[in-house]
């Protein structure tokens, strides 16, 4: 069955419109003995048809590997010849019913004045098939490199999610090493929950995004890990808004930034603290802030233009996937809180 893409034939057609006037007006100056309007009339007859036959012949005729949707090689050749041959002398005939009231034009007085304007119509048919099939062409071939792009965006996403996960697992390894040999009891505890984690988080098949609730869920589950490790030094709260849960999200975006806040916030500090991980949207609603903040030991003023220079792992990875995802509307913003601790937000846009 043919399928004929309607919104794409009245944008051509009001194309060739504007194009009839255009050559009305040239024919104007050639045969000034005669009215614009008359002229135009004629024009947008013999235009209309040869678009006619070209736009719905080209339906029939083009191949799936066509570009644009237009016919390709002699198939495209041989549909122009036809469209410009019947287009001129059924187009004239029309016109002769409604503005003339002759065998030809009125202003076409002798066999030189029919044969340029059966050249003008040849050039004009010829150079409006080739706007449109090169104008296809160029659509075509700026899906094919969108396409690409979107394939390399993928690859590269898919990478560096598979470069953090083993990154987190080394981390917890190493920390269940020294709980087996000074706590054993909280080290099988910590391999249970390891065990279900990986269960959860790895089993599936990658993908490059998920529901924001599924990223919490993910996240809740890697800090029931660190807390069999830490004990009461951690504390926690997931704060996610009901309207929020189906948000899509990179996988594994949050994690990076809880490991940063434990590691360098939460484990030099003798009583531990808490980290508080909450969503919400920016006061004019088109983006998505997600905050992790910890009650850690800091960082100071001096030292952010270093952490935010990712010389982190984790905070380097976060910024290149929302630079891969999002481009330059999604951000890492880090502060030194007030009374103590470190906050770092995301900036996702909600219209990606």
């Amino acid at each position: 069955m043919i399928k004929i893409e309607w919104r794409d034939v009245l944008r051509h057609y009001l194309l060739v419109v504007a194009f009839c006037f255009a050559v009305a007006a040239v024919t104007t100056t050639i045969w000034p003995n005669k009215s614009y309007l008359n002229q135009l009339g004629y024009s947008l007859c013999i235009g209309s048809t040869i678009w006619a036959v070209i736009e719905f012949g080209r339906f029939p005729l083009r191949r799936a590997d066509d570009p644009g949707g237009w016919p390709h090689g002699w198939r495209g050749f041989v549909l122009t010849v036809i469209g410009i041959v019947v287009g001129y002398y059924l187009g004239t005939t029309v016109g002769d019913r409604f503005f003339g009231g002759g065998a030809n034009p009125p202003w076409i007085e002798s066999q030189r004045d029919q044969r340029v304007s059966l050249m003008i119509t040849v050039a004009a048919g010829l150079i409006g098939s080739y706007f449109f099939y090169s104008r296809g062409h160029r659509e075509t071939l700026a899906a094919r490199v969108n396409a690409a792009e979107r394939d390399a965006s993928e690859a590269r996403l898919k990478l560096l999610e598979t470069q953090l996960e083993p990154h987190m697992l080394f981390n917890t390894l190493a920390n269940l090493r020294v709980l087996i040999a000074t706590d054993p009891p909280r080290a099988i505890a910590m391999l249970d929950r390891l065990n279900n984690y990986l269960r959860a988080t790895l089993s599936g098949s990658r993908v490059l995004a998920h529901p924001l609730a599924a990223e919490f869920e993910r996240l809740s589950d890697y800090l029931e890990l660190m807390a069999v490790r830490m004990g009461a030094r951690l504390r926690f709260r997931l704060e996610l808004p009901p309207e929020l849960r189906e948000l899509p999200v990179p996988p594994l975006i949050l994690q990076p930034l809880v490991e940063n806040s434990i590691r360098h916030g939460l484990e030099p500090k003798v009583e531990g603290g808490e980290i508080i991980v909450r969503a919400q949207k920016s006061s004019d609603g088109g983006q998505l802030l997600i905050e992790v903040c910890d009650t850690g030991v800091g960082i100071a003023d001096a030292q952010l233009p270093a952490v935010d220079g990712n010389s982190s792992f984790g905070l380097a990875h976060v910024r290149e996937r929302l630079a891969t995802v999002y481009g330059s509307r999604g951000t890492l913003q880090l502060d030194a809180l007030p009374a103590g601790g470190t906050r770092a937000i995301l900036h996702i846009p909600l219209n990606a």
